[in-house]
């Protein structure tokens, strides 16, 4: 890969509203199009929708109706998105930022970077 390729990075944080903790990276993803972003998030929250209570569900189907296409248009604008469901105690959030990759590793090594394993995410604001 030669250059900077547009794409957006995707992360899906917990948090417990109740409790002190401080909020959990759960997964993260590198999309390379809008279409990959919001799939991604729309796949999670298919997944994991039969498991919410009913509020819930009815938020996450309701993005996946209605603020999806919504979405979409904000990514190919290059404006980031979140996407929010409370489950009982927990706040599940996802969030979508455009981004510029740069060729600084390549990702197909058996091995990653030594630097790799250095960073340490950190909530979002």
């Amino acid at each position: 890969m030669s250059g900077t390729v547009r794409g957006y990075w995707c992360e899906c944080w917990t948090e417990h509203v109740t409790r002190p903790d401080p909020p959990a990276l759960r997964a993260s993803f590198d999309a390379y199009s809008a279409s990959q972003a919001d799939r991604w998030v729309a796949i999670a929250l298919r997944t994991i929708s039969p498991a919410l209570d009913s509020d819930a569900s009815d938020e996450a189907w309701a993005w996946l109706h209605e603020d999806r296409a919504e979405t979409r248009r904000a990514l190919l604008r290059s404006e980031p998105c979140t996407v929010t469901v409370k489950h009982a105690q927990l706040r599940i959030t996802w969030t979508i930022r455009p981004v510029l990759y740069l060729p600084l590793a390549h990702r197909q090594a058996a091995e990653l970077p030594a630097c790799a394993y250095a960073f340490r995410p950190q909530p979002t604001d």
